[in-house]
């Protein structure tokens, strides 16, 4: 068994990559049953009942463990991670900010924590912050990204797990067993799936989100700035329209603030749906269990 495998207490290394914009009890529950470990996106919650609520719900429907992720901008974290620890959660993963404040607390309450990063210095600094293993998210991934200068996952994964003695998991371009093995081959001991994952039929996101995925083609998703980050979506018609317009700033015609609206609602003039490169190998709509029973063939 990997350290990867022992810390999540999984059947198999497949992680839900948490999403902001949807909680769902029943989506997390059904990736734990199928052999994956599930996770709740806690980025944007501040009230511990509310996690209990969620946690509560997720234990009607599996024994199996689960975890949580936290966005370290996140001014409630010590408070949420209490909640997680008393419904039994023994992993978290940790992202948007510097770990080395929550990992006392983590490892106080007898956690264990992942935390993601975007590139091998961050990689690095993570390791010596105390995480005890990290989420390597690639340029492909999808969710927010840096302004700088990123590496895709052939080049990060390796040089990362070359460096640092923690457990290596990765995110971002995988959707099928193909991209699981070479995830693997590269370094990795597991994976974390994001969009494969939206694209589900226990994902209660709308059916217009799931069918911009199956729509993307090579070469169908941008970087949209916001700001001092960037957020990869799907480009449709208006975005592509504003994208060929000189000087048009793109900060200035979407806001952030709209993106769960959009993606829950479908409406993607508001708000591009959110989407990694993955998207473009995404044809078919399937049930959890066959995507993760296909993926560890």
């Amino acid at each position: 068994m990997s350290k990867l495998l022992e810390m999540l207490g999984s059947r198999y290394p497949i992680i839900q990559g948490p999403i902001g914009a949807m909680n769902s009890p029943k989506l997390t529950a059904a990736i734990c049953e199928a052999g994956g470990f599930g996770m709740l996106a806690l980025g944007y919650v501040s009230d511990p009942e509310e996690v209990k609520r969620l946690a509560g719900q997720i234990r009607d429907l599996t024994g199996q463990p689960f975890g949580a992720n936290l966005m370290l901008i996140n001014p409630n974290n010590d408070r949420l991670l209490e909640a997680l620890a008393q419904a039994g959660v023994k992993t978290v993963t940790t992202s948007a900010g510097s770990p080395g404040k929550i990992y006392p607390k983590i490892h106080e309450l007898g956690m264990k924590g992942l935390h993601v990063v975007l590139s091998f210095p961050f990689a690095l600094k993570a390791a010596e912050a105390g995480a005890d293993g990290i989420v390597v998210s690639g340029l492909e991934s999808g969710g927010l990204r840096s302004l700088a200068p990123e590496s895709t996952n052939m080049i990060l994964i390796p040089l990362v797990a070359d460096h640092v003695r923690i457990p290596v998991a990765a995110a971002g371009g995988i959707a099928d067993a193909r991209g699981y093995r070479a995830a693997l081959a590269l370094g990795a001991q597991g994976v974390q799936l994001g969009t494969r994952f939206i694209a589900s039929e226990e994902c209660p996101t709308s059916e217009a989100w799931k069918q911009a995925i199956l729509r993307c083609s090579d070469g169908g998703t941008t970087l949209l700035p916001q700001g001092n980050m960037s957020v990869r979506t799907i480009i449709n018609p208006k975005l592509q329209e504003l994208m060929a317009k000189p000087g048009v700033d793109l900060t200035k015609e979407y806001s952030l603030a709209n993106a769960p609206k959009a993606w829950m609602s479908g409406d993607f003039d508001l708000f591009p749906a959110g989407a990694g490169q993955s998207a473009a190998l995404i044809k078919e709509i399937k049930p959890v269990r066959e995507i993760i029973a296909e993926m560890i063939d």
